[in-house]
C-alpha cells in the first residue's frame, strides 16, 4: 500500500511538470507562476520545476529573479548533497543570462498566435540599491489606478543626470513585470545623450510597430496613423510602456497609449509639466540617495569588509559623491579595479574641488559625471547656461532670486526665467519658496563652467555684485532693527547690485534668518578675495542680528576677519569697532583675558584719534567685561565715564544706555533706590526717543528691582512687557532671560503652573540658543516644582 501511494504521488508530480511544460510552450507563464513557486517551495531540490519556474519568471520580465532562483538551488544542492546543478539548468541558466532569444515563445507570439509578446526591457540592475519609498509609491500609484479602471497609469521620473531614473524605472519593471503579461515595451528616447539626436515620436512608433509584429508592408505612411495602429494593437492590452531619457513632453505624448489597460513609465531629466498637467502622469521626483542608502551601495560593490577596514575614509567618499548613485559607482569602479590600492588612495583624488571631476571620470561619456552634466547644459538657453555658471560662484548652500539677479546683474524677471529653466532640469532645485540649492557635484561643475568661460574681469564684477547684496541689503536690515545705532559709511552699491528692499523690522529678521548660512559664506569669500572694506562691513551689518539670536562664537569668527580685513584697509575707525566687538564677544564667551586685551586695543585706538564716541562705547564694553569678572566697582566706574562722554556728545539714547546699564549693576549689587532712580530716567528718555530694545531692557531691570523688594505682582507686569518687546525684536536671546525671571516670580507669588510653563518656554530657547549652563540651571528648577523641599 505505502509503495501504491508512492508510485500515485510520483505520478501526480509528473502530470504537474508536464502541464507546466505544456502551458509554458504555449506562453502562459503567468498562470503557472504561483502554483510552481508553491511546488518549489514543497520540492527544493527538483531541477525540472526549477527550471520550469526560472522560466517562467524570466518569460515575465523577471531575469534577475530567474537568476537568484538558481543561485539558490545552487547553494542548496551543494550543501546538502555536494553536487552541482544539472547540465541542463546551467545550460538555461547561461541562456538566461545572456537573454537568449531561444528562450522566448515561437515567433515571439501569444498563445492565441495573433500578435508576439514583447519583452524589450533592458536586464535590471544587479545591485540596485535603496529608492523604497519611490518604488512603494510606483506600486501605489499602479494599485490604484488598476482599481479605478477608467484611465491609464502614467508615471514620470524626474530627477539630475546621474540620479539613478534609469534604475528606478527597470527595476519596477522587472519586479512588476508580472502584472504586463501581454509584454513590455521600451525605447531609449536619448534625449540627453552624446552625439545623438533625440528620438523622435516617428521613430520610436515605427520600433513598437515592429515589435507588435506589424508586417512592414502593413505600415501606414501617414504618421498618424501609424501611431493610430500602435494604440489599437495595444488596447486592452496589459502592456507597459517604458519610455527612458525623454527631452520633452512633446517627444512622449504621441507614445502615450490610450488604452486603461496599460501603463507608462517614462524617465526624464527635465520637469515634463505639459505631461503631468494635460495626462494627468505622476512625477516621481528622485534625490541624491541617504546616507544609509549610499553606503549599501558602496557595500555591495565593494563589500563589507573592504569598508569595515577604512571607516573614516568611507565617510569621506560617501561625503565627497554626495549621494548620486553615478558617482558612488564610477568610484566603486575605480576601487575594484585597483584593488592593491588602499581607500584613502581615492578619497584623496576627491577631496580638492577643483579636481573632483577629473575624478569622477571613467574615460567613457557614460559613466564620467562631467560628461552626463554636460549633456543637461547643451539643452540650455543661452541665459539659463551663463546663470548655471555664475550660481557655480554663489558661496551659500542656497541663492535666493535677488541674490542670483545681483549674481547676474540681470533684473529680476530675467532672472526668475534662467531659474526656471534650471530647476525645470533638475540642474536647481527651489527646496523652499523663492530659494534655489544645487547638488555639490553640479555645484563643482558650474564652477568648472565658470572658470573656463568667464573672463577674469567678469568672474570679479559678479562677486562684487554678490558681496554689495549681501552687505547693503544686511546694512538696510540692520539700520531697521536698531535705528539708534551710530551708522557707518558703505558707498554705493556696484553697477547691475540690486539690494533687496525691506520694508519693516519684521522683513529684516525674516531676511537675516534665511540668509544666515549664505551670509556666513559671503563674508569667508570676501575675505577669501580680499574685499577688504565688505569683510569688516557685513561684519558691522550682521551685529544686531547675531547678538539678538545669541550666535556669539559666529560673531566671533566673523570679526576676528573683520579685524584683519580693517588693518589691511588700516582704517583706524574701522579697528576699533573690531577691537570693540571683539571685546564685547569674547566676553560673553567668558574669555575675558581676550576681552581686556580688545578693549584696551580699542580705548588707546580711540583716545590717539580723539574719537569720543568711541571711547565711551568702549567703556561701556569695558564695564560689562569688569562686571563678568566680578569687580563690581570697576564696572560702575566705566560706565559712569561713558555716561559723561555721552553727555557732552549730546545724544540722549546714548545717555539712556549708560543709566540703564549703571542701574542694572547698582541692581545687582542690592543697591535697589540708586539703581531704580537710573532705571526709570532710563525708561523715559527711550521712551520718548523710541528705543524699543532700550525700553525692553530697562523693564527687565525694573522687573527684578519689584521682584527682589517683595513687590512681585509689579516685577510680573514688568517681566511680562519686556518679554512681549523682545518676542517682537526677535531678541530671543533676552526673550529666554525674561522667561525665566518671569518663572521665578510666578514661583514666588505661589503659581507653580504658570512657572511651569514660562521655565519650559526659557528652556527650549536655552537649549536651541546652545546655553548649556542656563538649561541646566532651569532644569533643576522645574525638578524642585516637582519635588519641593
Amino acid at each position: 500500500m505505502r509503495t501504491l501511494r508512492s508510485e500515485l504521488e510520483t505520478a501526480r508530480i509528473g502530470a504537474e511538470l508536464d502541464l507546466s511544460d505544456l502551458l509554458l510552450a504555449r506562453g502562459r507563464h503567468d498562470e503557472v507562476l504561483a502554483a510552481l513557486h508553491t511546488a518549489a517551495a514543497a520540492r527544493p531540490l527538483d531541477e525540472r520545476l526549477a527550471g520550469q519556474l526560472m522560466l517562467a519568471l524570466y518569460r515575465g520580465g523577471r531575469q534577475g529573479d530567474a537568476l537568484d532562483r538558481y543561485q539558490s538551488l545552487r547553494d542548496r544542492l551543494a550543501e546538502e548533497l555536494g553536487a552541482d546543478p544539472s547540465p541542463p539548468l546551467r545550460r538555461l541558466h547561461q541562456q538566461i543570462l545572456t537573454a537568449d532569444p531561444a528562450l522566448d515563445l515561437p515567433d515571439g507570439r501569444s498563445e492565441d498566435g495573433t500578435s508576439p509578446t514583447p519583452r524589450q526591457l533592458p536586464a535590471p540592475p544587479r545591485l540596485f540599491t535603496g529608492r523604497e519609498r519611490e518604488l512603494r509609491a510606483l506600486t501605489a500609484a499602479l494599485d490604484d489606478a488598476a482599481r479605478d479602471g477608467t484611465s491609464m497609469a502614467a508615471f514620470a521620473i524626474e530627477g539630475a543626470g546621474g540620479i539613478g531614473k534609469t534604475w528606478l524605472a527597470l527595476q519596477w519593471a522587472h519586479e512588476q513585470a508580472g502584472r504586463f503579461p501581454d509584454g513590455q515595451l521600451y525605447v531609449n528616447l536619448q534625449g540627453f545623450s552624446p552625439g545623438a539626436q533625440p528620438t523622435s515620436p516617428v521613430a520610436a512608433v515605427r520600433g513598437f510597430l515592429d515589435a507588435l509584429g506589424v508586417d512592414p508592408s502593413a505600415v501606414p505612411k501617414d504618421f498618424d496613423a501609424q501611431a493610430a495602429l500602435y494604440r489599437s494593437l495595444v488596447a486592452g492590452r496589459r502592456m507597459l510602456v517604458v519610455l527612458d531619457n525623454a527631452a520633452t513632453s512633446g517627444q512622449v505624448v504621441p507614445l502615450l497609449p490610450g488604452s486603461p489597460t496599460c501603463t507608462v513609465v517614462i524617465t526624464s531629466r527635465n520637469k515634463l509639466t505639459g505631461l503631468i498637467a494635460a495626462h494627468g502622469a505622476r512625477p516621481i521626483i528622485l534625490d541624491v540617495l541617504g546616507e544609509a542608502e549610499a553606503h549599501e551601495l558602496l557595500t555591495r560593490r565593494l563589500g563589507a569588509d573592504r569598508l569595515a577596514a577604512e571607516p573614516e575614509v568611507v565617510r569621506d567618499l560617501l561625503r565627497y559623491c554626495c549621494g548620486l548613485p553615478l558617482a558612488l559607482g564610477i568610484v566603486a569602479a575605480r576601487i575594484l579595479t585597483h584593488p592593491g590600492l588602499p581607500l584613502s588612495v581615492f578619497a584623496e583624488e576627491l577631496r580638492d574641488h577643483s579636481t573632483r571631476l577629473d575624478a569622477l571620470d571613467t574615460g567613457e561619456a557614460d559613466t564620467d559625471v562631467r560628461a552626463v552634466l554636460s549633456w543637461s547644459k547643451h539643452g540650455l538657453s543661452a541665459d539659463a547656461a551663463e546663470l548655471l555658471a555664475l550660481l557655480g560662484l554663489a558661496p551659500g548652500p542656497d541663492v535666493s532670486l535677488a541674490a542670483a539677479a545681483s549674481l547676474a546683474g540681470w533684473p529680476p524677471p530675467r532672472t526668475a526665467k534662467a531659474l526656471r529653466e534650471l530647476d525645470g532640469a533638475h540642474l536647481v532645485q527651489q527646496h523652499v519658496r523663492g530659494r534655489h540649492r544645487m547638488h555639490d557635484l553640479i555645484r563643482v561643475y558650474a564652477s568648472e563652467q565658470a572658470r573656463r568661460g568667464l573672463s577674469d574681469d567678469a568672474w570679479a564684477a559678479a562677486l562684487r555684485r554678490l558681496a554689495d547684496f549681501y552687505v547693503h541689503t544686511a546694512y538696510a536690515g540692520d539700520r531697521l532693527l536698531q535705528p539708534h545705532r551710530e551708522p557707518i559709511e558703505i558707498g554705493a552699491p556696484a553697477e547691475g547690485c540690486r539690494p533687496e528692499p525691506l520694508e519693516d523690522q519684521t522683513a529684516a529678521l525674516s531676511w537675516f534668518d534665511a540668509e544666515h548660512d549664505c551670509l556666513l559664506a559671503a563674508h569667508r569669500m570676501m575675505a577669501d578675495e580680499g574685499m577688504h572694506a565688505s569683510v569688516w562691513q557685513l561684519a558691522w551689518a550682521s551685529r544686531t542680528f547675531q547678538r539678538r539670536r545669541g550666535r556669539w562664537h559666529e560673531e566671533l569668527t566673523i570679526w576676528q576677519a573683520a579685524l584683519a580685513a580693517a588693518e589691511r584697509l588700516g582704517d583706524v575707525a574701522a579697528q576699533i569697532e573690531a577691537h570693540r566687538y571683539l571685546g564685547g564677544t569674547w566676553a560673553q564667551l567668558d574669555g575675558h583675558a581676550e576681552a581686556v586685551r580688545h578693549l584696551e586695543h580699542a580705548l588707546s585706538l580711540a583716545e590717539r584719534a580723539g574719537n569720543t564716541a568711541a571711547q565711551a562705547h568702549t567703556h561701556m564694553a569695558y564695564g560689562w567685561v569688569e562686571k563678568a569678572r566680578s569687580a563690581d566697582e570697576s564696572a560702575v566706574e566705566h560706565v559712569m565715564r561713558a555716561s559723561h562722554l555721552y553727555r557732552t556728545l549730546d545724544n540722549p539714547v546714548w545717555v539712556a544706555d549708560a543709566l540703564a546699564t549703571a542701574g542694572w549693576f547698582h541692581a545687582e549689587l542690592g543697591r535697589y533706590d540708586t539703581a531704580r532712580g537710573q532705571c526709570e530716567e532710563a525708561l523715559r528718555i527711550y521712551q520718548r526717543h523710541g528705543d524699543v530694545e532700550g525700553e525692553a531692557d530697562t523693564l527687565h531691570s525694573l522687573g527684578y528691582l519689584a521682584h527682589h523688594t517683595g513687590r512681585h505682582v509689579e516685577a510680573l507686569g514688568h517681566y511680562e512687557r519686556a518679554r512681549t518687546l523682545f518676542q517682537d525684536l526677535g531678541h530671543t536671546y533676552n526673550e529666554a532671560d525674561a522667561l525665566d525671571r518671569i518663572g521665578h516670580t510666578q514661583a514666588a507669588l505661589d503659581r507653580p503652573e504658570p512657572a511651569r510653563q514660562s521655565w519650559c518656554q526659557a528652556l527650549d530657547l536655552y537649549r536651541a540658543q546652545q546655553r548649556g549652563a542656563d538649561a541646566e540651571r532651569v532644569q533643576i528648577q522645574l525638578a524642585a516644582l516637582d519635588d519641593p523641599i
